[in-house]
């Protein structure tokens, strides 16, 4: 029918397209490889920034991915309608999938920056958006291969196993394009919503470039023009956010922190952002979970470093603590020779060696010739140190100290493990202690102790016990909180080593420093945490993690 779209199906020619069928087909294969990266980068962008937001990345993962399996899936019948318009629904498809994918990071940031408290602890928004997202993302992906198998059938009849076979060789390499993009290109040099941009308009340009410049001819007047349209309208709007994401992530970041922030950076490890100015008001969040509370960091600093110290301390090692605030408490006694310290993000060594805030707070503790910083991940460096390799020392640590993130958090739970606590061990001189923050007994119970338990598999015995809290969510739990989260009631620790250690404190005489924390806290503590035991809980391994989320 003249001016109207013609049907592919059952072509053998590519009569009225403006090359050959071997070029077209080159343009069509090429074009499923764009749009297949461009489709990866949409799913590896929900899964890292659903992760990023409202943690355990388990969780966000499984649900993005299954969900988006079978609306793709759903998508792939509702094209079916499409069929008899092929490169018309194609185009359409890909301008609205551009869209979708390019503001979906934007959209979900959004949601969790200004959710009310009231939904679902302020992550409701987000949660109902990812599904949202990758349901729509989903069926906008399933409908491509049916229509683009229409498109290469307009151009020369080909039986369907090979149009198949071409379609997912070029499909699949695509999404390893774009899978490897994603992490060493996109996020690197452009951030998760700069990115997630740029693949929305080659997205749209490539979909659009297809449709308008391969089967323009097969169109109506008024469908090339309601198609330019409609990308130009996406491009435009997504060329706008592109230049607003600066704006947009500082209000975000107020939202979230508050107005006084002064530190934002995106280190190769975590977003890290400080607020506040020095003393009680200085707050720093990685990857926006609390770390450092001003208000009450010595409560927590206190209760994790000095009874792991009441006893031989010349050689301690640092596991985490690259704020330096560990190490600042360590660095008070006196009998102290040296300190190793390991961080996994130099970012954060930096900050606590230059920020005014940060350095007053931990009292210079870079500044001492005792503290010894390496960059690398704990569990990699202890497995090191137990072969010897390099210029790690072989045993002979009088205290580790563990500061390290929630074990409910998923990147975290590795360190929780019988494997890294058997490690942990084996650099221990005889006599050794090791002090592990293991998360809120009072609130979550089956953390601490399943932590206990994984201490004790490693052949440790354990002494447990609590410090109270004050601040909101200090190290409270593996989510990111809002900003008037409630406290955590506690903060939970475990004493452990080849013989049980006691609960107690060095006295000042015998080179103990002054603290807030006191004997009787102590022992009240050692009772609080006794008393929420939760026993036969099985260990957490590498290979079994076992912390809720």
């Amino acid at each position: 029918m003249p001016g109207a779209e013609r049907g592919a199906r059952g072509r053998e020619f590519s009569g009225g397209l403006p090359v050959g069928p071997g070029p077209a087909r080159l343009l069509v294969l090429a074009t499923v490889f764009v749009c297949a990266a461009c489709g990866l980068v949409y799913e590896l962008e929900l899964v890292a920034l659903a992760s990023y937001l409202m943690g355990d990345s388990v969780t966000q993962a499984s649900v993005v991915l299954s969900v988006m399996v079978f609306a793709m899936g759903v998508g792939a019948l509702l094209a079916k309608r499409l069929r008899c318009r092929a490169a018309l629904g194609f185009g359409v498809v890909e301008a609205i999938l551009a869209l979708v994918g390019g503001v979906s990071a934007l959209a979900l940031y959004a949601s969790f920056a200004w959710s009310p408290e009231w939904f679902a602890g302020g992550l409701g928004g987000a949660r109902f958006l990812m599904v949202g997202f990758s349901l729509l993302i989903g069926v906008l992906i399933g409908a491509e291969v049916p229509l683009l198998m229409e498109m290469m059938q307009r151009i020369r009849r080909q039986d369907a196993g090979g149009a198949v076979a071409d379609l997912f060789a070029a499909d699949y390499v695509g999404a390893l394009v774009g899978g490897l993009a994603f992490p060493f290109l996109l996020l690197p040099l452009l951030g998760q919503l700069t990115g997630a941009l740029l693949t929305g308009a080659v997205n749209a340009f490539a979909g659009g470039a297809l449709v308008l410049g391969l089967f323009g001819r097969d169109l109506s007047r008024r469908s090339r023009r309601l198609l330019v349209l409609l990308n130009v309208t996406v491009l435009a709007l997504l060329g706008t956010a592109a230049a607003l994401v600066g704006d947009f992530e500082d209000a975000a970041r107020r939202a979230m922190y508050g107005t006084d922030v002064r530190v934002a950076v995106q280190s190769e490890v975590q977003e890290i952002v400080l607020t506040g100015g020095r003393g009680p008001t200085l707050a720093l969040y990685l990857d926006g979970r609390l770390r450092v509370s001003g208000a009450d960091e010595h409560g927590y600093h206190e209760g994790l470093v000095h009874p792991a110290m009441a006893g031989p301390h010349a050689r301690v090692l640092i596991l985490g603590g690259g704020d330096g605030l560990a190490a600042r408490e360590v660095l008070r006694h006196p009998g102290v020779r040296r300190v190793d310290l390991v961080e996994l993000d130099p970012a954060v060594v930096d900050l606590a060696r230059r920020d005014p805030g940060l350095t007053t707070l931990n009292d210079h503790a870079y500044g001492d010739r005792r503290l010894h910083p390496v960059t690398a991940d704990a569990f990699d460096w202890l497995r090191s140190a137990r072969t010897g390799t390099g210029a790690r020392p072989v045993g002979g640590y009088d205290v580790v100290i563990a500061d390290l993130p929630h074990p409910g958090i998923t990147s975290s739970t590795k360190l929780y493990s019988e494997e890294f606590f058997g490690l942990a061990a084996r650099v221990l001189a005889p006599g050794g202690r090791i002090a592990v923050h293991s998360g809120s007994p009072a609130d979550r119970p089956k953390t601490f102790w399943t932590v206990d338990a994984t201490l004790r598999a490693a052949g440790l015995l354990t002494t447990p016990y609590s410090a109270s809290g004050t601040d909101w969510a200090f190290a409270f739990g593996p989510d990111r909180a809002p900003r008037d989260h409630p406290k955590a009631p506690d903060w939970g620790f475990l004493l452990a080593g080849r013989e049980r250690p006691p609960l107690t404190l060095a006295p000042p005489g015998d080179g103990g420093p002054p603290l807030r924390l006191d004997g009787a806290a102590l022992r009240a503590g050692g009772l609080a945490a006794e008393a929420t035991r939760l026993p036969d809980l099985p260990p957490s391994t590498l290979s079994h993690p076992r912390y809720p989320h």
